[in-house]
């Protein structure tokens, strides 16, 4: 909760500081009462268990419930699938996944870094007026102090206690090279970007896709021009013939590759056409709109994982030699694109027994024609 604390001095009340406390667990239960069962607002909420309005809308984001999150009610979503189990319903908040979310940020929490021992205080408080990096300060301690321990921290905990609150008073970060005001995420730690909705991981695929074994399982991706031009193409490639599809697409946009997939897989026949498999690019945002009308799956690879997609990358450096890195896509027709597929598609490969995609697509695009009601069609065949 929300209370003051008044400190006396001779002359009365001289200051009130306000202490605020973490939600508690009957205040997680009273909020999803008010959410769920009286459809309140977030304000309506907030006056109800006397707490402010960005706290209650923090913890209404932070304690959504998905269907996603218990595995055995998840199911990846089928077109003409009856919408009766929980996997199909929308996201919620819940007090009891709140309150399991809080348990485990405050088992995670650690307190924050106080620097004890004066000298040490000292020392660093000198050699950060002079202008010394962290790295430096730490580096420099070890060369003057080699075995006094306590003369010691690194450059880490050094950055986290100058960006501390306690310290912020101090304002020791324009001793910094950089001085900002918030610290940034280094590189190469995860960013809070866009996600992908319905997201499946490749680990969920069924395993006898991997043999390549059963046909119609498809890899996919984005081969990127150079810039100013943000035309790009996109690739599919099947998995056990490595028969390539492209279409030139005006940018990178998850509904512009949407709409090549779509035009892509409408041509080819419900039984050659299974599932695909994408990276973790924003592109494939879009990709419900493609499975819910054609009925496909869609699955992710891990992320830095291009060789869960070996086929398909295989596949771009083939384009690639046709139009190198720093090639502009603006000036290529559909025929121009077309001709270097089929050029691809009509090359023996080894792994094939030095048959051509074409050839092991077509014959097993026979086979699993052959065997439904489905009629073969020419456009079916076609790029």
């Amino acid at each position: 909760m929300v209370g003051s604390v008044q400190v006396l001095t001779g002359e009365g009340v001289a200051l009130m500081r306000k202490v605020i406390s973490h939600l508690s667990a009957e205040e997680r239960v009273r909020i999803d009462e008010l959410r769920n069962r009286e459809g309140l607002g977030v304000c309506q909420i907030a006056l109800r268990i006397g707490r402010d309005k960005s706290t209650v809308s923090r913890e209404l984001r932070r304690g959504l419930w998905f269907a996603s999150n218990e595995n055995d009610s998840y199911r990846p979503y089928r077109p003409k699938r009856l919408k009766t189990g929980a996997w199909t319903a929308r996201p919620f908040y819940s007090a009891m996944t709140a309150q399991r979310k809080a348990e485990t940020r405050a088992r995670r929490s650690r307190k924050p870094l106080r620097m004890s021992y004066s000298p040490l205080l000292a020392w660093v408080m000198d050699a950060l007026r002079k202008g010394w990096t962290p790295e430096r300060i730490e580096g420099r301690l070890r060369v003057q102090f080699p075995a006094d321990a306590r003369m010691r921290i690194s450059h880490e905990c050094l950055y986290q206690w100058i960006y501390a609150t306690p310290q912020k008073a101090l304002d020791l970060r324009q001793y910094l090279p950089r001085g900002k005001r918030h610290r940034t995420r280094a590189k190469g730690r995860r960013s809070k970007g866009p996600r992908i909705p319905m997201r499946v991981p490749i680990a969920q695929r069924p395993k006898r896709v991997d043999s390549r074994h059963e046909f119609g399982h498809f890899e996919s991706d984005t081969v990127i021009g150079t810039a100013p031009s943000r035309r790009c193409i996109d690739t599919q490639v099947e998995r056990k013939s490595r028969r390539l599809f492209a279409r030139f697409i005006p940018d990178k946009s998850a509904l512009a590759t949407a709409r090549a997939e779509y035009d892509i897989y409408s041509r080819i026949p419900a039984p050659a056409r299974i599932d695909r498999t994408w990276d973790n690019g924003t592109e494939s945002s879009c990709h419900l709109l493609v499975d819910e009308a054609l009925g496909m799956l869609t699955y992710f690879a891990d992320p830095y994982s291009s060789y869960q997609r070996g086929t398909n990358e295989n596949r771009n450096g083939r384009i690639r030699r046709y139009l190198p890195k720093k090639t502009s896509f603006d000036d290529l027709s559909d025929g121009d694109l077309q001709a270097i597929v089929q050029e691809i598609n009509d090359t023996p490969l080894k792994v094939l027994g030095w048959e051509t995609p074409n050839e092991v697509w077509y014959r097993e695009l026979d086979r699993v024609t052959s065997k439904t009601s489905h009629p073969k069609t020419s456009v079916a065949l076609t790029n």
